[in-house]
Order: structure tokens, then sequence, then C-alpha cells
């Protein structure tokens, strides 16, 4: 496994990220405790450094899961978490959203679970559609200062609202935001019309997730088996329900032919290549295993081009994101 600097910091990151949505059996979908450590420690042995979880996994599961599996190798790795949802079902409203108040008493919940004290990285979620951004910098800031986390990040935030926390904890010399995560895949390029260019800009480090578009890209549904369409209820999803989705996963099938390898290696070495480290959520250690081969394949100029071309954004207005409006998501919709 390669690494690389995460954006404008001095952490040293592996080229993929093991999301863990999957651990734990929660939401009555994912992995046993037994499976989730044989995953970790395959990822482990691959090289691989930078772990991302989150409150609401799993209802807190995923969270403890690996606090078990971080024993006596704890700075082995970059832990990364998130607040917004809650870590119970239908969690108090005061205990939900972006407010400073749900942040702090996440923030400990989480460090009780992740048996840890302090956060590498840790994510406001999504937005709330409410907190105002000075709210989220100044509390990310005051958790930096009292040494409970490390560095903050901003996880489905449009790029204006990026932009704009990133200039206010610059104007207030608040912790920076060092880095923004958000969904992106062969079925899903749009972030590349001003997520991308913004972090880019701003000198975060990017992390994308569901790669495989929630496992559509690695074909399985056509051969009749199941997955995240069926037991999470289409969220986080990408279903093949155009003529261009079709294309792109014929694409990536005729090149994972040709380089004799499985198709989500594909389009997971396809998800590195755009300056982000793509981040895989496996449920099984065969999932694993198959997921992070992507680091041996090496596509050329050539297929890359072809899955460029396939896949190009139709109808999508680079412009869009400065429109002000804020593409809030409502936290039963997010689950990376």
């Amino acid at each position: 496994m390669n690494y690389s600097p995460f954006g404008n910091t001095g952490l040293r990151v592996s080229q993929i990220a093991l999301g863990t949505a999957n651990f734990g059996t929660g939401w009555g979908h994912g992995a046993t405790a037994e499976e989730c450590t044989a995953i970790f420690n395959a990822y482990a042995e691959a090289g691989g450094n930078f772990i991302d979880t989150a409150d609401i996994y799993q209802f807190g599961q995923s969270e403890e899961i690996i606090g078990e599996l971080l024993h006596d190798r704890r700075e082995n790795f970059v832990l990364a978490t998130k607040y917004t949802s809650g870590a119970t079902p239908n969690a108090d409203r005061l205990m939900t959203g972006n407010s400073r108040k749900a942040m702090v008493a996440s923030l400990e919940g989480s460090l009780k679970r992740l048996k840890t004290e302090r956060i590498d990285i840790f994510w406001v979620h999504h937005p709330d559609g409410l907190t105002p951004s000075e709210e989220i910098v100044r509390g990310l800031d005051d958790l930096a200062r009292a040494g409970k986390i490390l560095y903050a990040g901003l996880s489905n935030f449009p790029a204006w609202r990026i932009a704009r926390a990133v200039t206010i904890a610059e104007l207030t010399r608040a912790v920076p935001i060092a880095a923004a995560q958000f969904e992106h895949s062969l079925v899903h390029r749009e972030p590349e019309a001003d997520l991308f260019p913004a972090a880019k800009a701003l000198g975060l480090g990017i992390v994308t997730w569901s790669p495989l578009g929630g496992g559509v890209l690695t074909g399985k549904y056509r051969n009749g088996e199941i997955g995240r369409a069926e037991k999470m209820g289409g969220r986080v999803f990408q279903a093949e329900n155009s003529e261009q989705r079709t294309r792109i996963l014929d694409t990536v099938l005729e090149i994972a032919g040709e380089l004799e390898t499985s198709p989500d290696r594909v389009a997971i070495a396809w998800a590195g290549i755009h300056g982000a480290i793509p981040m895989i959520g496996p449920r099984s250690l065969a999932q694993l295993q198959a997921n992070i081969g992507a680091v041996s394949i090496k596509l050329s100029q050539e297929q890359a081009k072809r899955l460029d071309d396939v896949s190009k954004l139709v109808g999508v207005d680079p412009t869009a994101s400065a429109s002000g409006q804020d593409s809030s998501v409502s936290a039963d919709k997010i689950v990376a």
C-alpha cells in the first residue's frame, strides 16, 4: 500500500481508507464482531492505516468494535469518526444536529466507545439545515484546544459551505478545516463540478465514499445477489437505472476482463486517480480482500479515458454550487 500526505496536514495516510458502517449488526445488516476482526486485521496487514467510523454506524456498535480492535495499536492508525445523527435510534433532538451541545455530547460518547482519549479527524457528518458555520467552527476549535480532536473535517457539505467554514476558521485563527468527505464514483461524478475544485484549491484532504456506487459497480446485482439495495432500504445505493449507467457497468466489466481482475478493483482504482482517498466499506473478509486488491491495479491511459468518457457528466452546471442553496441531507439518508 502506498501512502500520501493528507491535504495540508502532516498526516501520511494509506491510499485506501476503511469505512466501517458495516461493523456491527445494530441496523439488522452488517458484520459480526468476529467478521469485523478478520476484516480489520487483513486491512492492517495490507498496510492500511486510515479508519473511518461514525457514532450512528450500527447505533454505536461500529465504534465499540473498533475500540476493542485498536487495543495496543492505537497509534498505528489515523482514527476518524463523525457526529450529527446521534448514536441511538430516535435520538433526542438535543443529541442530533450540529449544535455545540450535540457536538460535545457526541464526541464524549465516541471517545468512550472507541476507548481513546482523542479523535484524529472529527467529521461533521452532514449539514443539519440549522446550525450556522460560525457555531460549528467555534465548537471544533474548543475541542481541539482541549486536546480531544486533532483535525476537523466536513462530510457531505456543499462546496460553498466548505469554503465559508474554511474562511471563518482562517479569519478567527480557529483549528483549520483540514478535510472534506463526499460521495464519488463512476455513477456519481457530480462532485467533480464543484467539490473537488473547491477542496483542492483550499488544500483539504479529500476522502470519497461509495466508490462502488453501493455495490452496483461490482456487477453483483446483475447476478441476482443482494446488498444495500435490499438490506438498507436502498440508502447510499446508485441503481443501474439508465442507459448510461448500463454502459458504465459494461465498460467496467470489459476492463476487468482485460486486466484479469474483478470489477470492484477497476472501479476503486479509477476513484483513486482523482486526488482523493477512496473509502471502501466491506461487510466480509472476501469483500475486503477483493477491494484492497485495487492498489495493484494500474489503469492504462486508454482504459482511464474509456471510463471517463462513458461516465462523463451530462447536464451538470459547474456553477450550480454558487447559488448559495444549502444541500442539506436528512439524517436518515446518510450512512457513509
